[in-house]
């Protein structure tokens, strides 16, 4: 049977998710993953460069896949800046936990030096986007420290989700639910921060983070 010469952008994610959670890693080549599921080579390349090309674009759909699912809830609009943001936590960890195989397979490739990973790069971009439309606010400051202001506001955020990534890397419970957990203790303290530096929240966040390296290290 002669290979298709097209090949659907849908379709060939969806095969590329397969082969890697089939075989535990990416496809030798390009070429190996078009003969496997019956399609031209040339047909990848009309939409990536390369593999890293589309996990990069994988992880950009999960995230906007994510955000567009809020915004067709008729409710999302409603709420405060505190659970628009939980939401949206909340929902791209349940995309992840849906493909958990994948996304751990593929993350860990690329190890886990976050501040180098090049694989979030493009839903970085997302996900500045939406915390950029929320507004955050903190303290008072001068004006002449508005950028310094807002780019402390993204990037201590953007370490909050990769710190949740690594936390949902490790979870073994039951769908997750203690990445929900930290989830909630994480945002509640980082808002509470932007308006009261509230101890309380910091506090709790602590003692559960270090309940939980206890539990990790009992061997029973």
């Amino acid at each position: 049977m002669a290979s298709k010469q097209k090949i659907a952008e849908e379709d060939l994610i969806d095969f590329y998710m397969d082969a890697v959670v089939k075989y535990e890693g990416k496809p030798a080549s390009i070429e190996d993953l078009a003969s496997d599921y019956d399609f031209h080579p040339d047909g990848f390349y009309e939409y990536y460069a390369g593999f890293e090309d589309l996990d990069r674009s994988i992880f950009k759909i999960l995230i906007d896949t994510s955000i567009a699912t809020l915004a067709e809830s008729p409710d999302f609009v409603s709420f405060d800046k505190k659970d628009k943001l939980l939401s949206l936590f909340y929902t791209l960890f349940e995309n992840f936990t849906l493909n958990r195989d994948f996304v751990l397979l593929t993350i860990k490739s690329y190890g886990l030096s976050f501040d180098a990973l090049s694989l979030f790069k493009e839903l970085k971009e997302s996900f500045i986007a939406f915390i950029d439309s929320l507004q955050l606010e903190t303290f008072r400051i001068s004006e002449s420290l508005e950028s310094i202001q807002k780019r402390s506001i993204r990037e201590g955020v953007w370490i909050q989700f990769l710190l949740t990534v690594k936390f949902w890397m490790s979870d073994d419970s039951h769908q997750c639910h203690k990445t929900d957990i930290f989830i909630e203790k994480s945002i509640n303290t980082g808002m509470e921060l932007l308006n009261t530096k509230s101890l309380q929240n910091i506090i709790d966040l602590g003692k559960f983070l270090y309940a939980e390296k206890i539990k990790s290290k009992d061997p029973s």
